[in-house]
Order: structure tokens, then sequence, then C-alpha cells
């Protein structure tokens, strides 16, 4: 792949069930499943090793149902602080061969190694030591796709697992990736996948030599994209970190119970919110002018909401005020509530004065972000936490830090 873009996607097997494996040794040799919590939320399947993936256990089910298909499963509850620390164990590995490095969930990361080739070889060999190096180090394994874009990067670390290096290469693409299921291509769901299946579309080869102007017509600009990633024309960078080209900054959560009470929601929201000031600390990018909230109901309806604030914040509080208050105008119809996100937007890097000294109130709350964010940076997210948090033990043990940027080129099923 020498002269050509060489990108790699890194997806970590199977990755809470790894970790909780790593964690307790004994249960390398049983049917895993990791779940939420089975008093408050019914045990849902959160992940499952390859034994309980192989006796039928699905990620999203309920943990009965897991366990009428495997009746020797063992589950385990979900610790995301433990899952966060060795991702980004992980990422320090990749950080070695490039800095090009953009995460896509906590498990998975595209890299440019296109310039690293001149210092660690090829693209398959940095694969391969990748993959040596994270299993051997670390004690989990990865299965990464090595490609000259990001789409087919990415479809080719799912086509082995676990623990694998698979190419896909100009040369090889039609007999490779044309004959995979058009569910397999990135950014195909199931919505997008019936559409197609009507048209006629079954694989990813029908895809690319369907006629572009009809699936323009049946599926919009959308028909256009999935029509070039078919056809390997895929050329968007791997950014990271500060080069994303960003338009907002948030965060979301599934409760490990559902909530009823506002001041549990509140307590959330605040939670949520707290992680969001802290990226848009850390990036730089100033104050946000604009709020949203999406909720999910315990019917898993959804409905969701947006709103300026009185003015450009990056505090946490005043970010979770403002999401409160259009949770508030929202119709839930008084539905417990399942899972909440927050996330800011319009950003501006300076604040027009005002009479009622608002800006000598947002100098004090920077003073105090700021040292809160210096505490966390030496000793950890979990070393500071908000009081009112901590009146629940399970909600301040979550840690969302991590939280999501939300960029122009995203796309959503």
């Amino acid at each position: 792949m020498s002269g050509a873009r060489c990108i790699l996607h890194s997806d970590l097997n199977n990755f809470y069930a790894s970790v909780e494996m790593l964690k307790d040794p004994s249960l390398k040799g049983v049917p895993l499943a990791v779940t939420g919590s089975i008093k408050d939320r019914h045990g849902i399947v959160l992940a499952k090793n390859m034994l309980a993936k192989s006796a039928g256990v699905t990620t999203g089910e309920a943990l009965w149902q897991a366990r009428k298909k495997c009746p020797g499963l063992v589950d385990v509850p979900a610790d995301f602080p433990s899952y966060v620390r060795l991702s980004r164990e992980v990422r320090a590995i990749y950080a070695r061969f490039t800095d090009r490095i953009e995460p896509f969930g906590i498990d998975e990361c595209w890299l440019d190694v296109t310039e690293s080739r001149f210092l660690f070889g090829d693209g398959r060999e940095i694969a391969e030591r990748i993959r040596t190096a994270v299993k051997e180090e670390l004690g989990v394994t990865v299965s990464v796709g090595v490609s000259w874009n990001k789409i087919f990067a990415k479809l080719a670390s799912d086509m082995k697992k676990p623990d694998a290096v698979t190419e896909i290469t100009r040369e090889n693409y039609r007999e490779t990736a044309w004959k995979l299921p058009a569910s397999d291509l990135l950014y195909v769901g199931k919505a997008t996948a019936k559409k197609l299946a009507f048209l006629g579309i079954i694989t990813i080869g029908d895809l690319a030599e369907a006629d572009e102007g009809k699936l323009i017509r049946e599926l919009g600009k959308w028909g256009k994209v999935l029509y070039e990633y078919a056809n390997g024309r895929e050329g968007s960078p791997v950014r990271s970190g500060e080069e994303r080209s960003v338009k907002s900054v948030g965060n979301s959560l599934t409760c490990y119970r559902d909530l009823v009470e506002e001041d549990e929601i509140y307590m959330l929201f605040l939670l949520l919110s707290d992680s969001v000031a802290s990226r848009l600390l850390e990036s730089g990018l100033g104050r946000a002018n604009t709020v949203k909230i999406s909720v999910t109901d315990c019917d898993l309806a959804r409905f969701g909401k947006q709103g300026r604030l009185p003015g450009t914040t990056r505090n946490a509080k005043e970010i979770a005020d403002c999401a409160m208050q259009l949770f508030r105008e929202l119709q839930t119809h008084g539905k417990p509530i399942r899972a909440l996100g927050v996330a800011v937007s319009e950003f501006a890097e300076a604040e027009q004065l005002d009479l009622f000294g608002r800006s000598a109130r947002e100098e004090k709350l920077d003073r105090a972000d700021e040292a809160i964010a210096g505490i966390r940076a030496k000793y950890g997210n979990g070393a500071i936490k908000r009081a009112t948090i901590l009146q629940d033990g399970r909600l301040s043990e979550m840690d969302v830090k991590g939280g999501h940027i939300i960029h122009p080129e995203g796309h959503h099923d």
C-alpha cells in the first residue's frame, strides 16, 4: 500500500467482558455477560464473551432471556471506571506508532500510519505490532483492519475476530468487501439496510454497482455518500483531539435505574454537565451559547429540546440548570426516565460585558473550574466530585469524563 494513505482501525474484542476476565481469571472458562443492575434495570446484557456469544446471547437482551439460551451463564455488573482506564492504556500503545488517533467509542480507534511506515514497516506490520503489544502487555486482544480509508479499515477489522489483522487493498476490495452484506458497511443501520433491500441491494457490491442517481432519489444525499463508501472513495482524515472540526460537545448516559424524582434527574444532568464543562475547558473551545438535551423514557420513547443560555458559559451548574429547565418544558407525561444526554454548542471565545457583573462572576467560576480540572488531571477524575452527586453512591461511581464530541462529518442511521 506504498504511496497511498494507510489507515488502521483497531477494535478491542468483547471489551467489557475481556476486562472482567482480566480482573477475575476464573471467568475465562465460562460464558460471561456484563450487565446493568439486575435489581434496578432487570439485568440488560451490555456485553458478552465469545462463549456466551456462541450460545446465542446478544447485547441488549434481558438477562433472563440470555439465561434461557445459556443456562450456565455467569453475569457480572459493569465497571465503567475500569473500562475507561484500560482504554487509555491501549491508546498509549497506539501513540507509540502515530499521533494521528481518532477514537470511535471507548473500544475503537482509527489510526493514520501513513508516515509511520518509514519507521515501523508497512500497514500490516504495524497492525501486527500493535496487536501483539496490546495482548502481551495488557492481556486483552484487538482486531485490526488495514486499508487506505477509514470505512474499509473499519470493515476489515470486523471481518476476522478475535485477535486478528485483516487488510483490504485497492487490489482485493472487490473480492473481499463487495461480497459482504450492505449492513456491514459503517453507518448502514437497520432502517437503511431495509430501504436498500427494497431496492434490490443486498451486498456492498450491489451498492457499489447500483445506479447512483436512483440512490440519491431514494435516499437523498446519503445515497451518494453510501455509493462513494462502497466504491472505496472515502477520504476523511483521521482527526486527533484539537484537529476535529467541532460543532458541539456532549455526553449521554443510561442510568443504572429508571429515574422518577426531579432531584434525581437534576443530579444526572449535573454529572453529565460536569463532564461537558471539563471537556470545554480542556479543548479551549470557549463558552457555549446553546444547551441541548436528549431524554429516553422507560418505554424507550425519545425526546429532545434545545435552548439558549442567558449568556455564554462553560460552567457545569449553569449548563445543568438550563438542561433541567428544558426538561421541565418537555412533555414526557411523567414517565420514568432511562437515559439522559446533554450537549452544548455555538461557542464564543469572548463574552460581551454586561451591567450586572456577570463577567466578574464568570471569572470566579472559571478559576474554580480550572482548580478542579487541575486536581483531576493530577489525581484522576474521581478525586473530586460534587456533594450533590455523592448523595447517590452508585451515581458517584460512574465515570463519564470521556464524553463525546460531535463533529460535522458524523452520521447516524
